[in-house]
């Protein structure tokens, strides 16, 4: 959900506001705009069975997330009668300060979809888990579950998480310009989950 440093410099990013959070802290709704980004267009049968979820339930929730700007149609797929969707951008900025919104329903939204962050980040590493032997034996080597404890200020935490975020920025196209053929060979969609937070001790 993170999405690239300085998003206003980017039409590929979306800040979420008061309107457009209330419009996404759902839990559907963030499966289904992550399936779209990261899966590519699809119809809400096709999600449906993906998520298993029931067509109806994912058709109301793409209405909902097109009525606040975050998918649209995609015409250009499939040649049935079948509405496809497909996202608008291709990551989200939450901003700390909808937690200190007037509206308590802002807050509960702001909350909700934190919480639902986290959900998915666990989803996302117990479904490599269990799908692992099915990879070559090259991604089951290059694979990271790790952590470190650092002691830091506020401000120093910034800082880092700031470098991190920049340095993975920094590898977003190069698997193309190193190796990789032109349609993508090689390449695969690689998930990186970045966490930190000050731990309470005894």
């Amino acid at each position: 959900m993170n999405a690239p440093n300085d998003p206003d410099q980017d039409p590929r990013v979306r800040s979420l506001d008061a309107r457009s959070l209330r419009g996404l802290a759902h839990p559907l709704r963030m499966r289904l705009l992550d399936a779209l980004r990261f899966g590519g267009p699809a119809t809400a049968s096709r999600l449906a069975e993906k998520l298993g979820e029931s067509s109806g339930a994912t058709s109301y929730h793409l209405r909902q997330l097109a009525a606040h700007g975050f998918i649209e149609d995609a015409p250009e797929q499939g040649t049935g009668r079948e509405r496809w969707w497909k996202a608008v951008h291709q990551g989200l900025r939450f901003s700390d300060t909808l937690f200190a919104d007037d509206n308590p329903e802002v807050r509960g939204a702001a909350d909700m979809y934190l919480h639902q962050v986290a959900t998915a980040h666990t989803r996302d590493l117990s479904t490599w888990l269990g799908n692992r032997q099915a990879w070559p034996a090259e991604w089951n080597s290059a694979w990271d579950m790790s952590s470190e404890t650092l002691r830091l200020t506020p401000e120093l935490t910034q800082e880092l998480v700031a470098k991190m975020h920049a340095l993975m920025e920094s590898y977003r196209d190069r698997a193309l310009d190193e190796g990789a053929g032109a349609d993508g060979t090689g390449a695969e969609q690689v998930r990186f989950h970045t966490h930190a937070f000050p731990l309470i001790t005894e």
